[in-house]
C-alpha cells in the first residue's frame, strides 16, 4: 500500500499548495460562473505566471498549475483585477458552495443568499461545503457536500445534510443553513478541524425539530455528457486538463459555467467548437477513465499515471469506471471503481469494487504489463 500525507485542506488562490510542478492556485469562480472577460483574463494569467495548463476540478473549480512563489503575488494582483479574489484566505476557503450549471434565475438567487450567509457560519472545517441544486431534479447527487438546497417531488425548498435520506422544508434558506451549520459544530462534529456532515449523521446525530428531515428530494437526474443542452454547449476534457489556449478560445464563445464533472458550459453556443483538448461525445471511453495527475506533478505520486490511463481506456466498458491514482489518497475519485489501480514504489496494486486506499486483489503490477481485458 503506498503512503500518503492528508493535507486536511484544500487549496485556494491566496492559500496555494505546492506540487511536484510548482503551486497548485485554486480559483474558485463566483457562483460557478466566468464572464468572458474572466476566463481570457485566467488563460492569459496561466501562461504569464504559470506553466500553462489548467485543471477543473472536482469541487467545479479552475486549478492553475505550475507557478512559483516569485510569480505568485503578479498573479493574484492579475487576478483582483479580475474580481476572483476574496479579501483573506479564510474567507475564500469558507466561500466552498457548488451551484448547479443549470441554475436558473431562481437557483442563482439561492445561491448568492447562501453566499452572504457564510460571513454568520461558525469555523468549519476547511472541506466543509454546500451545494445548491435546486432545479426540477437534483443534478448534483453524486458531488459530496455536507448541506444541500435541493426540491422536493411537489417543488417545495428543502435542506438536506449529507448522509440524510430527508431533508427539512424551508423558507430562508439563509437562516435555516446557518442554523444547520450551527447544530453540526455544537453536536461535535468537529474534531481537530476535521469533520464532515455525512460522519456526524453516520453516527447517530439528531437534527432538532425545525431542522429534521420530512420530505425526500425529487428523483435525482443522471451526470450528464459532453453535448448541446438547452443552456448551452457542454463540453469534456481528459482528465479535467486543458492548456490555457483552450481555455481563451473557449472565452471567446461566451460566458462559461463551470462543473464538477470536470466540464464546462458555453452558455448560449449552439454548437460544439472542434478545439484542442475539448471532448465533444460522451461516448469518448476516456471519460470512464479518472486519473490524478501522479508523478512527477505530484509530489505524492509514486509513478506517472495519465498515459496508463489513456492506454486503458479503450478496455473499459460503457456504464463501467476505471480510477489510476498516483497513491492510495485516491483524490481523483475518493469513491469506489469497478477497478482502481494504484501506484506503490513496487509497481501498481489492482482493486476491484473499492477505492484507493481498499485492500489489493493484486500487487506489484508492471506498469507496461497491464491488461484490463476480461476483467469488469
Amino acid at each position: 500500500m503506498s503512503r500518503f500525507l492528508v493535507q486536511g485542506w484544500c487549496p485556494g488562490a491566496l492559500r496555494p499548495m505546492l506540487s511536484g510542478d510548482g503551486l497548485v492556485v485554486r480559483i474558485r469562480p463566483d457562483l460557478g460562473r466566468l464572464t468572458p472577460a474572466q476566463a481570457r483574463g485566467i488563460a492569459d494569467a496561466a501562461r504569464a505566471f504559470g506553466n500553462g495548463q489548467i485543471d477543473l476540478s472536482a469541487r467545479g473549480n479552475v486549478q492553475l498549475r505550475g507557478v512559483s512563489d516569485a510569480t505568485h503575488p503578479a498573479l493574484i494582483e492579475a487576478l483582483t483585477a479580475l474580481g476572483l479574489i476574496d479579501p483573506d484566505a479564510e474567507a475564500e476557503q469558507r466561500r466552498n458552495i457548488l451551484v448547479t450549471p443549470f441554475a436558473d434565475a431562481e437557483t442563482l438567487a439561492l445561491a448568492a443568499q447562501m453566499q452572504v450567509a457564510l460571513a454568520q457560519m461558525p469555523a468549519l472545517p476547511g472541506k466543509f461545503g454546500f451545494a445548491v441544486d435546486t432545479g426540477p431534479a437534483p443534478v448534483l447527487s453524486g458531488i459530496a457536500a455536507d448541506i444541500r438546497a435541493e426540491r422536493a417531488a411537489d417543488g417545495q425548498l428543502i435542506l438536506r445534510c449529507e448522509g440524510a435520506a430527508l431533508g427539512a422544508p424551508v423558507t430562508d434558506l439563509a437562516v435555516a443553513a446557518v442554523a444547520l451549520a450551527q447544530w453540526f459544530v455544537a453536536a461535535g462534529g468537529v474534531s481537530e478541524g476535521r469533520g464532515r456532515m455525512a460522519a456526524l449523521i453516520a453516527r447517530g446525530a439528531v437534527l432538532p425539530g425545525a431542522l429534521a428531515g420530512r420530505l425526500a428530494p425529487a428523483p435525482a437526474a443522471a451526470p450528464p455528457g459532453p453535448g448541446l443542452r438547452a443552456e448551452g454547449a457542454l463540453l469534456g476534457f481528459a482528465f479535467g486538463r486543458m492548456q490555457a489556449e483552450t481555455l481563451a478560445a473557449l472565452a471567446a464563445l461566451g460566458p462559461l459555467r463551470v462543473t464538477p464533472w470536470r466540464m464546462l458550459l458555453v452558455q448560449g453556443l449552439r454548437q460544439l467548437p472542434d478545439l484542442l483538448d475539448v471532448i465533444r461525445a460522451a461516448g469518448d471511453p476516456i471519460r470512464r477513465v479518472e486519473a490524478c495527475s501522479g508523478a512527477p506533478a505530484c509530489l505524492q505520486g509514486l509513478a506517472p499515471v495519465r498515459d496508463l490511463a489513456r492506454r486503458l481506456a479503450p478496455q473499459v466498458p460503457p456504464g463501467k469506471r476505471l480510477h489510476v491514482s498516483g497513491c492510495a489518497k485516491g483524490c481523483a475519485h475518493p469513491g469506489r471503481a469497478d477497478i482502481t489501480l494504484v501506484a506503490t514504489a513496487a509497481g501498481f496494486d489492482l482493486i476491484r469494487n473499492g477505492t484507493a486506499a481498499a485492500q489489493p486483489d493484486l500487487r506489484g503490477l508492471p506498469a507496461d504489463a497491464i491488461d484490463l481485458k476480461g476483467l469488469f
